[in-house]
């Protein structure tokens, strides 16, 4: 079974498990700090490690979470660990941030600029996003700034990509230039 199938089968069983018990956000707030935490290498590579056995990875969890997560997401864990797919849980608290958007229809949005977007500039673009039909309820900003666009900005909304960069501008002046080489 591929990765994304089993991230996707866990993190849909935790959203519904989590709905039902009416724990939905303490969840989420769960995952989303556990994501955050995944930052750490040495997290990763012991989640990942076969030589580290599942009774010292659940008390690796328990000592980094138990106090601060629900009892819930910590028996989630568990049964990841158990189960033998604790090396699988940076993609399931990915699908299940994924899915706890689409849950509650939530648009993510990447926008990459040059430099700090100006005052009103999120505020226009959501609008323009909404008057598009692209998102009716609530939008997560993911915001990065990338000096190499050189100016501009790149939007990124599902699978679906406008790069309005001048860096992409002058590549696609490159290669119109090199396919009429004889101008």
């Amino acid at each position: 079974m591929s990765v994304s199938r089993i991230a996707t089968r866990y993190a849909k069983s935790l959203l519904d498990l989590a709905t039902e018990q009416g724990q939905l956000e303490a969840v989420h707030a769960d995952m989303v700090a556990f994501a955050a935490a995944l930052g750490s290498r040495d997290l990763v590579l012991m989640l990942q490690s076969p030589m580290i056995n599942a009774d010292k990875k659940e008390k690796v969890f328990e000592a980094l979470f138990g106090s601060r997560f629900s009892a819930l997401t910590l028996a989630f864990f568990r049964i990841c660990v158990r189960k033998g797919r604790e090396g699988y849980l940076p993609d399931m608290a990915h699908a299940f941030a994924a899915q706890y958007r689409a849950r509650k229809n939530i648009l993510a949005i990447r926008v990459t600029s040059a430099t700090p977007l100006p005052d009103g500039a999120l505020e226009r673009i959501a609008s323009q996003v909404k008057a598009a039909g692209v998102s009716k309820g609530e939008i997560e900003w993911d915001l990065r700034v990338d000096p190499a666009l050189i100016g501009g900005f790149v939007l990124e909304l599902d699978d679906r990509r406008y790069d309005a960069s001048i860096a992409h501008k002058l590549d696609q002046l490159r290669k119109e230039f090199r396919q009429n080489a004889s101008i």
